[in-house]
């Protein structure tokens, strides 16, 4: 193992200091894999002093994922809870914390967060479109602001590769894949253009439900285009624009007898489209950026009998810009970076009675750096955020990085989050019938982290032990006659939790194996938070012979609880246990043709995770890609 290393400043003078440039040459095995995602400058993963990994587009077709939450659940740290099969909901956990702490980007920039429960459901985002994952675990509002309090994941759509594919495959349940990408190059142009479609027939999500209707099956259509031009307009001025964007129809279930038609919905129609442009300077040691993007997301949710305008369709209308400026400067051992965001969220939630309508402006300023002085790194960051009316709200953390022998390294970091509350949960909502409250305050979180790391033969190691305070949690809730609520801050909790991982090459095979153990716990009815597992252990196997390239994926959870307690459920329901185990394969017909197959969960497992919603079972896939 590489530790830290002293090349920073060739690293910037040769690749952008942001994700929209970020590079695909490299593996996720490789010490030194660049990323970007960890301080907004580009480093090797091996001087990151917070836990980092990084999935190319190799690992992705490796794996035959066929969703994001395909890909993430196979990281450290990641807990997902699927309601439904392919394109239907989910929250995803890092290290115990919740759905709505974790920041999602998209090249860099924050997704939009739609729904009042304020998380992101990145399992929207076409695989398709994805051509890197840089996944940081802890905190990092501190560099982004609002949202970054369990972790950081970056999706890259960006390649550097010239060339053309096409792809096609089918599947289990009905399953269809088609897709293909051309980037080419004209002189100091270069244009790249892609599209793809997914669909699945899908299962009934819910077969315990006793509504007739919901006894069908549960499907997800998807479609997605992606284009982009960058330009070289000389040796130190350079430029890109790009649009892409993608519509998803999902099925899924009302899950009990809805008393009025006003609560049947059981279709979702989401249309994403984002276009953004930018400039780059670089000459040195120096490099800046400017971007500018432009969100444009509506999201119909209707009912099957009624129609999409019917009487109980209801749109959520969101545009959201971001401006993002950032500079690095590299000097011997180290690097500054410094730079100012601003978001602007505009936002209509509507039925066919009311109609809310919001706005928020967001600025933050931000300074980075990171120095080494022989075999001590320290690494310090601080950011100040003004959030619409919650005035100037300041984050901050700090890490210290030893290399006491040479291949072994300790950490230790400290570090300070936030997020602001969602739109819906501070002003209100007519149509849910929820007051807003002007005292709601951003959740805050304090977590410190240690970590220690090291190449013991032929075993590349890392053991990390992390503790997370979190308070003005915000929780709802109502009356039982009226039925009108309001959010509030109340709930505060402490999660405690190790983390191992480890990889290792014998003979032809790779071994990646994850072990964790988390204890997130309400602080004051010292519950268990709900759908986290305590315990999980995951194992990856990888070789080539004959050309034949195979993986093993095994993955246990822990039992968990569904809910937390409370006057409706006054105890918390255990789902039990499980485990699954992924098998694919890829072999080369030719230089140019590749055939791929996958059978997912090979034993067949009953299982949930989360309670009343059923898992595929059993699916197998077969794909073929021809390059060019």
């Amino acid at each position: 193992m590489t530790m830290i290393k002293n090349t920073l400043l060739a690293v910037v003078s040769s690749v952008t200091a942001f994700s929209g440039w970020a590079q695909d040459n490299t593996t996720a095995k490789s010490s030194d894999d660049l990323v970007v995602t960890a301080n907004r400058f580009p480093q090797p993963v091996s001087s990151v002093l917070a836990p980092a990994d990084v999935v190319t587009r190799e690992d992705i077709d490796r794996w035959q994922a066929k969703s994001l939450n395909d890909v993430m659940r196979r990281l450290p740290g990641v807990d997902i809870s699927q309601y439904g099969g392919m394109g239907q909901g989910s929250s995803l956990s890092v290290r115990g914390t919740e759905a709505r702490h974790v920041l999602v980007l998209i090249d860099g920039v924050p997704m939009a967060r739609l729904g009042i429960s304020n998380g992101v459901d990145f399992n929207q985002v076409p695989l398709a479109l994805v051509q890197r994952v840089e996944f940081i675990r802890g905190p990092r509002s501190a560099i982004y602001g609002s949202g970054a309090i369990g972790g950081v994941i970056n999706i890259i759509t960006q390649t550097d590769k010239e060339g053309g594919k096409v792809q096609a495959g089918i599947g289990s349940k009905g399953y269809q894949q088609y897709d293909g990408a051309l980037r080419q190059r004209f002189d100091n142009t270069v244009a790249t253009v892609a599209g793809s479609y997914q669909m699945t027939n899908g299962f009934n999500v819910k077969p315990g439900s006793p509504y007739s209707v919901d006894s069908d099956r549960d499907g997800f259509r998807n479609k997605s285009f992606w284009g982009g031009l960058e330009q070289q307009f000389n040796q130190n001025f350079s430029g890109f624009v790009r649009g892409y964007g993608y519509t998803n129809n999902s099925d899924y279930d009302v899950g009990s007898v809805p008393y009025s038609p006003k609560y049947s919905n059981d279709e979702d129609r989401l249309y994403s489209h984002t276009y953004d442009m930018g400039l780059r300077f670089l000459s040195g040691a120096f490099s800046s950026q400017l971007t500018g993007s432009y969100q444009k997301q509506k999201d119909y949710n209707y009912s099957s009998q009624n129609g999409r305008y019917g009487i109980s369709t209801t749109l959520d209308d969101m545009d959201q810009r971001n401006l993002q400026w950032g500079n690095t400067y590299a000097f011997e051992h180290g690097s500054v970076t410094a730079g100012a965001d601003f978001q602007q969220q505009r936002l209509t939630s509507s039925d066919n009675s009311f109609a809310d309508t919001y706005k928020r402006d967001n600025t933050g300023l931000y300074l980075s750096g990171q120095q080494q002085f022989g075999s001590v790194t320290l690494e310090a960051s601080g950011r100040e955020d003004k959030a619409g009316d919650f005035g100037w709200h300041g984050t901050w953390q700090t890490a210290a990085g030893w290399e006491f022998v040479d291949g072994y390294r300790a950490t230790l970091s400290y570090g300070t989050g936030f997020l602001t509350p969602s739109l819906g949960q501070q002003y209100g909502s007519k149509r849910f019938g929820i007051d807003s409250n002007s005292n709601l305050k951003p959740e805050e979180s304090k977590q410190w982290e240690m970590g220690l790391e090291g190449l013991t033969g032929p075993l590349d190691w890392r053991l990390s032990a992390y503790h997370y305070k979190i308070q003005n949690l915000i929780n709802y809730d109502s009356d039982p006659v009226t039925y009108q609520g309001q959010y509030y801050n109340v709930d505060k909790a402490t999660i405690k939790g190790v983390e191992w991982t480890g990889s290792f090459d014998t003979w032809m095979f790779t071994h990646r194996l994850t072990l964790q153990y988390i204890d997130p716990r309400n602080d004051q009815t010292d519950e268990v938070l709900a759908r986290r597992s305590k315990r999980q252990a995951k194992y990856q196997l990888d070789w080539t012979m004959f050309n034949l390239d195979m993986d093993i994926s095994y993955q246990y959870y822990g039992k968990r609880y569904d809910n937390i307690s409370s006057t409706y459920n006054p105890e918390q329901r255990v789902l039990p246990s499980y485990s699954t185990v992924d098998v694919s394969a890829s072999y080369p017909i030719t230089s140019q043709l590749t055939v791929r197959g996958r059978i997912a969960n090979l034993f067949d497992k009953d299982y949930e995770t989360a309670y009343g919603y059923a898992t595929p079972g059993r699916e197998y896939y077969l794909t073929g890609s021809y390059t060019f």
